[in-house]
């Protein structure tokens, strides 16, 4: 997605003189919508010019920044760790940034306010914390299908020597790190410190292009996602502390989708857990995103029916042009301009939505895929779900496989936390990482096709 230059013509204001760097000392806070999920992300600037990036929903704070520049109306914050720049323009009176964060080819609108204080981390009480009962190694594999891609990882080991049964687990939609961390939360920390106190080994890494894993995350697809679970599993089954005959794939959201892709693509794991995981196409679960989630924000019922039914034409738009992103983008600006987008709105989305892994995205079906697995497979719901709804995705996963387990956890969220509307903006509010019940249900069942 390229909508840097868009979003700058329309934000850039009349040229003036260039400003001194130090005019931003301050802390400058904004959010982005990644998923359906908001993230704070935070600029701290100090009186000499100096910057750090906090990203505190994502546990990460002090990121080195090269010292901002203040030029002609634009403001630029860049971030060499992650490979990123926030470039947006300043407000008459100083207070605003208005712009976009770009990361590996991939931009996001961001809208930076001065602030008096730098937000917090909330609690969360259920993050693992040392020591552990069990080892920890750092460790890192090759994906032979995508050279330059290198992932980084934690494994972590019961106590012994082994041979262990393992799973590896795969994050869902966007660049996430190895804890899948977001809004503070860290569930896959969760999971591994779980899983491994039970006699699991588990692996879990960084996306590609995200923390200490190289690649590009931008320019991947749901394909190349799955050949970073090949690669894991490939990986593994050479360790010789793991039982290669006992390794499982653990999938949240989109996650589980990889993981039916790799099998299609002649992975073999022992068995499979989807956590969360679309059984209908990208088009279909994104216009019941929309829908769910606008009833749940208390949208009126006509406004909620137009959103929808445009929604609809814009998925089938696309699915039409899987093949071709110029003719996607080219068949979506009309359709948005109808829906009263400016111009330039249109054109930032129409580009927006025609990259490769968002038409990659709406135009797969996992149904095949989902048919084709021979291995016992979990399939688990939260009945607040409003990403993924449980109503419509549990009775697709039983139609595609009979005989999977499928079990719907009432109350709980697309986060599997107990939920009272199941909205993302409830995601960071929430204390609880992940509600007891799905860590019991998923633990027992991965315990039971263990063995253990």
């Amino acid at each position: 997605m390229n909508l840097l230059t868009a979003l700058l013509a329309a934000a850039v204001v009349a040229p003036v003189a260039p400003q001194d760097p130090a005019s931003l000392a301050g802390v400058w806070e904004g959010r982005i919508n990644v998923g359906g999920q908001s993230i704070r992300i935070v600029f701290r600037v100090g009186a000499d010019g100096n910057a750090v990036m906090d990203s505190p929903d994502q546990g990460a704070r002090n990121i080195a920044v090269d010292r901002p520049t203040a030029e002609g109306g634009v403001v630029r914050f860049v971030v060499p760790v992650i490979r990123g720049q926030f470039q947006g323009s300043r407000s008459e009176d100083g207070e605003t940034l208005t712009g976009v964060l770009s990361q590996g080819g991939a931009t996001l609108p961001l809208v930076l306010s001065r602030t008096a204080e730098t937000a917090t981390l909330a609690a969360r009480p259920q993050t693992p914390t040392p020591p552990f009962p069990y080892r920890a190694e750092e460790v890192a594999f090759d994906n032979p299908e995508a050279p330059g891609v290198r992932l980084a990882a934690t494994l972590t080991l019961p106590q012994g020597a082994g041979p262990f049964p393992a799973a590896i687990l795969i994050t869902g939609t966007g660049p996430q790190d190895r804890d899948e961390t977001i809004e503070g939360h860290k569930p896959f920390a969760i999971w591994a410190d779980a899983l491994t106190r039970r006699g699991v080994a588990v692996l879990r890494y960084d996306d590609r292009g995200v923390a200490g894993s190289t690649g590009v995350f931008a320019a991947a697809t749901q394909r190349d996602f799955a050949s970073d679970v090949k690669a894991a599993l490939t990986w593994l089954v050479a360790r010789p502390e793991i039982d290669a005959a006992r390794i499982g794939l653990i999938g949240h959201s989109e996650g589980a989708t990889f993981a039916e892709l790799a099998i299609e693509d002649g992975a073999r794991p022992a068995w499979l857990v989807a956590l969360a995981g679309p059984a209908l196409s990208g088009g279909e679960t994104i216009t019941a995103q929309v829908e769910q989630i606008a009833h749940a924000s208390g949208m009126p019922a006509e406004a909620v029916a137009r959103n929808v039914a445009l929604q609809r034409r814009l998925m089938q738009t696309l699915a039409s042009h899987a093949e071709d992103a110029d003719a996607a983008r080219l068949a979506l600006e009309p359709l948005l301009l109808e829906s009263g987008r400016s111009p330039a709105e249109a054109a930032q989305l129409a580009t927006a939505m025609s990259g490769d892994w968002y038409r990659g995205m709406v135009a797969l079906d996992p149904a095949d895929a989902i048919r084709a697995i021979r291995a016992p497979m979990l399939a688990v719901f939260g009945g607040k779900d409003l990403q993924v709804p449980a109503d419509q995705n549990a009775a697709a996963l039983s139609r595609h496989k009979p005989d999977a387990e499928v079990v719907v956890l009432p109350g709980l969220n697309h986060l599997f936390q107990p939920a009272e509307t199941g909205l993302p903006t409830e995601y960071g509010q929430i204390e609880t990482t992940l509600d007891p019940s799905v860590i019991e249900t998923v633990v027992d069942w991965v315990a039971a096709r263990s063995g253990l």
